[in-house]
């Protein structure tokens, strides 16, 4: 980890030890994880969430400090190692170990989480049909009326064109059944109420003391002054429907394959 000092305040690069430094003096690193259910991996990506996500983003993709999909990590070898790396810290390299009050087993599902988005791609054998998949994100499953891939679709969620390389198939589950568990700031809505009783809701694209900008549903962006307002609502749920009940369990997989066969070039298999 890095500290760096100044008025844009410390900023902690949590697991640089992770991704960088010697692999010199790296003692064997022998032991499982007993805790690798889908259970145990949904419980690490929340825990995850509560005490890594400041540094190393929502999804550990990097934020201000690197990112943990890379799967090359020369301090954390085996599950022993991750493991010794988040509970004890990195000494003399800012490294902090987690907070006191974990257990072990917080640690494993940290560790779970960890290895499961970090699996190579190829090792992965999914139950759908990325073809019926695509075949559904354009048709039925009406994806693209929101998304967008390789710039087809729309602003109206988060763009897809690289998504197997940020999301697990795992996470993508969980997106299409619960897309309210988790859903990162960027994402959250406005509902403002005029002085007049006129209505408007959109994302919100950016917030200050004084205004907003916000994307309707119709991907119109408007600056709202906020001394007009009578009413404003933050929605900090998805935008995006469930798919539970909505589709089969073979269309979820097929949709579920597609999108994780979405990878920049040097990813794929």
């Amino acid at each position: 980890m890095l500290w760096f000092q100044g008025r844009n305040a410390r900023l902690v690069l949590v697991a640089a030890s992770l991704v960088m430094g010697s692999g010199a003096g790296l003692a064997a690193q022998d032991g499982e994880n007993p805790h690798t259910s889908l259970e145990d991996v949904d419980a690490g990506q929340r825990l995850f969430g509560m005490h890594c996500s400041r540094c190393h983003g929502f999804d550990a993709s990097g934020d201000e400090g690197p990112s943990l999909r890379r799967g090359r990590f020369r301090r954390a070898q085996s599950d022993a190692g991750f493991f010794r790396v988040i509970s004890e810290g990195v000494p003399d390299t800012g490294m902090p170990p987690i907070s006191r009050g974990r257990t072990d087993q917080t640690v494993w599902q940290i560790v779970a989480y960890l290895r499961s988005i970090n699996q190579r791609p190829e090792s992965i054998s999914l139950p759908g049909d990325a073809q019926a998949g695509r075949r559904l994100y354009a048709g039925a499953g009406a994806c693209a009326t929101c998304h967008m891939i390789a710039g087809a679709g729309r602003l109206l969620g988060p763009d897809l064109t690289t998504v197997g390389d940020r999301r697990s198939p795992a996470e993508l589950r969980a997106d299409l059944l619960e897309p309210d568990r988790d859903v990162p700031l960027r994402w959250w809505s406005v509902r403002v109420t005029y002085e007049n009783g006129r209505t408007l809701e959109g994302l919100r694209m950016n917030e200050d003391t004084y205004s907003y900008r916000l994307l309707d549903a119709d991907e119109n962006l408007w600056s709202v002054s906020k001394r007009e307002l009578r009413e404003r609502e933050r929605i900090e749920t998805s935008t995006m429907p469930s798919y539970e009940g909505e589709l089969s369990a073979s269309d979820l997989d097929d949709l579920i394959a597609y999108l994780f066969s979405l990878r920049t070039e040097e990813s794929l298999p």
